[in-house]
């Protein structure tokens, strides 16, 4: 595993080179390929070196990230060609990079802590130095003091358990019985997914974020989340037998109120974050009944979540880049301007709704078979929650593809080959995966 890392560290003089922009993208392409190589199909510890070591649910985590972190480039070529500090920030995308492949490939808690809380930074840095508006200072804080708040007492409850048992490794959890300890250790995971309640900082993060922040929270910071509880929740299992249905309660019941939230959104991309509470709503819901089904279908649901909703975020951005504004009232019938843009628009709301042959329709399955074998009440608010997630995600397709063209348009560019393999590269793996995925679920 040092070896992906040296190689990631070794790219940093490359992100100050001149002209070098694309190498970069290249270059990350080029480290998942070589990660493949090492793709291991067993559930066990592989390629362990000091603390370093993956399992099957880090190599998915890890092949995500190194994913996303290069369409980011690709879709935030606008920095490069206006030369705004680009360099800075191929630097911050590598920071990001390198900060969530230690997170992801770390056997010890305490060191899944450090970098965890590290790729805040970088976040923080991509929202205040990319974003539109000045409300970005605002929403970094935000996204910021959530997650510092929250994290703190799962620093002290690290030394506590350490302390009582003397190892931190994922490998070695005992079982732990105390309701501190619990809520200490996995706020800070509520807070990342984010669970309904402590959701604020999302949509206000979103809203301002450049692009590639948007695409590198949606796609990989709100699944700290759910791994983080996918590696602890082993050391609270009878704890948890006693008090996870308060989380899964407001968990589905705030994803009703957040889906209805959605139906009354004019922003595009406030839309698209609020659509993600409601996914990860499911997805914690999921991993609170602590069943065979309900840990496989997070996992599955979180995969395709990142790829969906990394997508809908780039076409978020390509309307704002042409119409100057993610307003509903004025992109409107961009059929008629931009057809094949339009399909892209359709085969992600499909996507985002759990439409076949998607990944999102095998994790919702599961998802709805883990909560209904923990309580057949769920499936009242499952039914309004799926079909809301329909409801939303045609309002969003029917809004910016019908109606009258805004009048105050009269510049605009089409399309370029960029923008689709960008959608492309989004829209493969997503509706590919679902042919393989057994990977996905091997790792319980």
């Amino acid at each position: 595993m040092m070896k992906f890392l040296f190689m990631m560290i070794f790219m940093i003089p490359l992100s100050f080179k001149n002209k070098l922009f694309w190498l970069n993208q290249y270059l990350y392409f080029y480290i998942f390929i070589m990660f493949m190589f090492v793709y291991s199909f067993n559930y066990m510890y592989m390629n362990i070196s000091y603390f370093f070591g993956c399992d099957l649910l880090s190599y998915i985590m890890i092949m995500l990230t190194l994913w996303i972190c290069s369409l980011m480039i690709m879709a935030s070529v606008k920095i490069y060609k206006k030369n705004y500090y680009y360099k800075l920030f191929l630097f911050m995308v590598l920071m990001l990079l390198i900060s969530l492949y230690c997170t992801f490939s770390t056997m010890n808690l305490f060191v899944f802590y450090l970098f965890f809380e590290m790729s805040l930074i970088p976040t923080l840095i991509l929202i205040i130095g990319w974003g539109y508006q000045p409300e970005r200072i605002q929403a970094g804080i935000y996204l910021l003091f959530y997650t510092m708040l929250a994290s703190l007492p799962m620093m002290i409850s690290i030394f506590f358990y350490y302390n009582n048992y003397n190892s931190l490794d994922f490998y070695f959890f005992n079982n732990i019985d105390y309701l501190l300890v619990y809520l200490s250790m996995n706020m800070v995971f509520f807070v990342k997914m984010p669970m309904y309640f402590v959701h604020l900082w999302l949509p206000k993060a979103h809203v301002e974020a450049p692009v590639s922040g948007s695409m590198i929270l949606a796609g990989i910071m709100l699944k700290l989340g759910g791994y983080g509880l996918l590696r602890v929740m082993k050391m609270f299992i009878s704890m948890g037998l006693k008090i996870n249905y308060l989380f899964i309660i407001i968990s589905l019941i705030g994803g009703i109120y957040v889906s209805l939230i959605c139906m009354r959104q004019m922003d595009i991309k406030s839309l698209i974050a609020y659509s993600s509470v409601s996914h990860m709503g499911l997805v914690l819901s999921g991993i609170m009944t602590m069943n065979y089904y309900g840990l496989c279908g997070a996992f599955l649901m979180m995969i395709a979540h990142g790829l969906c909703s990394s997508g809908l975020f780039c076409l978020a951005n390509m309307n704002y880049e042409r119409l100057a504004s993610r307003s509903l009232y004025l992109n409107k019938g961009l059929i008629n301007l931009m057809p094949s843009l339009s399909m892209w628009w359709f085969l992600f709301s499909a996507c985002n709704m759990s439409a076949p042959p998607s990944l999102n329709l095998i994790g919702e399955i599961l998802l709805i078979n883990s909560l209904m074998m923990w309580s057949i009440f769920c499936m009242f608010s499952l039914s309004f929650l799926l079909f809301l997630s329909a409801v939303y995600s045609l309002y969003l397709y029917s809004y910016t593809q019908h109606g009258k063209i805004y009048s105050g348009v009269f510049s605009f560019s089409m399309n370029c080959l960029r923008e689709y393999l960008l959608l492309f590269l989004h829209w493969l793996p997503l509706n590919l995966l679902i042919l393989k995925s057994e990977y996905l679920i091997l790792w319980v």
